[in-house]
Parts: C-alpha cells; sequence; structure tokens
C-alpha cells in the first residue's frame, strides 16, 4: 500500500504545471497557455523612425572626381607671346598748334596683339637735337621687355614724341599744347591704355626733361609721376613759374618727381637750381647725383633705374 501510494503521488506531481516558462531556443519565452511563440524579443525594438537609413552625413567631405574643367582653378601658362620683344609703331598726327604734323613712336608691350588688357603709358621726350626714338636708342625698349616678361614690374606703354622745333622755347613753342590737346587724346583713343593720372608718367632727357617739369606740373591731373633726367630749367626766367605751379598743386596731388644728373654735367647748376625749389617749397621728391656727363652713356646706364621709377605702384 504504501509504495502504491508514493506511485500516485508521483503521477500527480507530473501532470501540475511549472511556475516558470521555459525559454526557447531562439531567444524568446512560450508564454503560459500557448503552443505557439509570440515573436516578441526580450528587448523592445526600436521604431522605424529612429533606425538610420544609408542616407548618413559622412564625417568627412567625400572627394569628387575631378571631371570639369570650367570650374575648377586652372594652372597659370606662361604665353608664349612673352618670349617675343615688344613692338615699335610709327604714327603721326595733325594739330593746329605745330606748323608741322607731330611724329611718334609708340613701344607696346610683349603680349599686347595677343591680350584685351589696358596698360599705364609712359611718355618720354628726347634730348636736344635727338629724334623720337633716342631713348628707344639707349635701349629703352630690350630693358622694358626683360623687365615686363621676368615679372619684375607690371606691362607699360612708352610713347616717344618727336619735337621737331627744339631751337624755339615756350611761350612761343607750342609743343606743349600739341601734347595735351593732340597727342594723349590720339594715343588713348588708338591704344588701350589707362587713363587715369596714376597710370600716366612723364619723362624726359635733358631739354626733353624741361617739357616733361613744365607739361606735367602745369597739368597735375594728367601725371602721376614726372622724371627730368640731366636736366636744367629753360631759364632762370622760368623759376616763378615753376614756383607757382608748384604752390598751385594740392600736395596730396603733387606727382611724384624723380631728378638725376652726373657730378660733371656742364648743365648740373641748373639742374641743382630745380632741386633747391623743391627743398624749399617742402616738395617731396627723389635727387640722385651720380658719377658721369652729359651724354648717352650715363643716360643708357641708368635707363633700368628709370624705368623701374615711372613703373613703381602699377
Amino acid at each position: 500500500m504504501l509504495l502504491l501510494g508514493l506511485i500516485l503521488a508521483l503521477g500527480v506531481m507530473a501532470c501540475t504545471p511549472n511556475e516558470h516558462p521555459a525559454a526557447t531556443s531562439a531567444g524568446f519565452v512560450q508564454p503560459e497557455g500557448s503552443t505557439t511563440p509570440s515573436k516578441i524579443p526580450l528587448s523592445p525594438t526600436p521604431t522605424k523612425t529612429a533606425t538610420p537609413t544609408d542616407t548618413r552625413v559622412p564625417k568627412d567631405t567625400p572627394t569628387i572626381p575631378s571631371t570639369a574643367t570650367s570650374t575648377s582653378t586652372p594652372t597659370v601658362t606662361p604665353l608664349a607671346c612673352l618670349s617675343e620683344p615688344g613692338a615699335v609703331e610709327s604714327r603721326q598726327l595733325d594739330s593746329q598748334s605745330l606748323p608741322k604734323p607731330l611724329e611718334y613712336l609708340v613701344y607696346l608691350p610683349p603680349c599686347y596683339a595677343q591680350s584685351a588688357q589696358r596698360y599705364p603709358v609712359i611718355y618720354l621726350i628726347h634730348g636736344q637735337t635727338y629724334r623720337a626714338d633716342h631713348w628707344l636708342d639707349l635701349g629703352a625698349g630690350e630693358i622694358a621687355d626683360r623687365l615686363i616678361t621676368a615679372g619684375e614690374v607690371a606691362p607699360f606703354i612708352m610713347v616717344f614724341p618727336y619735337e621737331r622745333d627744339h631751337y624755339i622755347y615756350p611761350p612761343e613753342n607750342e609743343f606743349r599744347s600739341a601734347f595735351i590737346n593732340d597727342l594723349i587724346p590720339a594715343v588713348d583713343g588708338e591704344f588701350r591704355t589707362l587713363r587715369d593720372r596714376s597710370q600716366r608718367a612723364i619723362g624726359g632727357i635733358s631739354r626733353g626733361g624741361n617739357w616733361a617739369v613744365h607739361i606735367g606740373l602745369q597739368h597735375p591731373k594728367l601725371f602721376g609721376a614726372i622724371g627730368a633726367h640731366s636736366t636744367p630749367v629753360f631759364s632762370s626766367d622760368s623759376n616763378p613759374e615753376i614756383i607757382r605751379w608748384l604752390r598751385a598743386i594740392p600736395l596730396d596731388e603733387m606727382p611724384r618727381i624723380y631728378l638725376d644728373a652726373g657730378e660733371n654735367d656742364r648743365w648740373l647748376q641748373y639742374t641743382q637750381v630745380f632741386e633747391q625749389i623743391l627743398n624749399d617749397e617742402n616738395i617731396p621728391h627723389e635727387w640722385h647725383l651720380y658719377p658721369g656727363f652729359h651724354e648717352d652713356a650715363y643716360w643708357q646706364a641708368h635707363m633700368e633705374e628709370y624705368l623701374r621709377w615711372y613703373a613703381q605702384g602699377w
């Protein structure tokens, strides 16, 4: 009987449900009274709005293959024309101020014909008894070519007018009127020039320097720089006029002024008179006294210095 009772007790226990559900092999639980898993995970699955998609923002900007050429920054390639010298062209014009046509030469820098660029202009006047090509004979063209192609100065145009009546002095000589009223408008009209005063200079050798001083100081709104090389003033009678011209120019509108001469120049004392006037009037200027004479060899030796000075700031 005892054995029969023990067997009956074990049978009852086997038919009683377990208090804790068994875990399935898939990681889900079997709920009580259910034979089919509900597939609810142990941790709640985030909603779709919290699940990032493949449109993630990269941490770094992706590198896009360079297929476009028009929007990329080009590499500057030297123009082939830079290996060619500048061009010199001859012109003449009629002027009511002069009995004969005004002849002049124009130096155009390398690549002028291949570009649409506008250029500063230097007007350079020859010495007495010389012709328009005086500056070119002293190497101005070759030196300008070298400085421009080397990138040491900005490219510029040079104009060399010919003063035919070089034994007639102002005011009888109307070269200044022809220069202002006819030459500059003709050059600006035909060539691609920059017309602001800061982009226009005037200079001269010997007598040509006299003209540069007279024209430049009487028309300071047209010229930003005046160069006078081995230059005596026309006469002592010009001194009061020069002083009056200087005093009429506001200091902040005064053109840059450059003077030089050789120690053995036979006209040195007259150049020094003008330099002293500038000192007395407190006019800023650059003055150089070098070894040398009043001759081509002196001006040729300083030609590069002259052109570099004119081109300052361009």
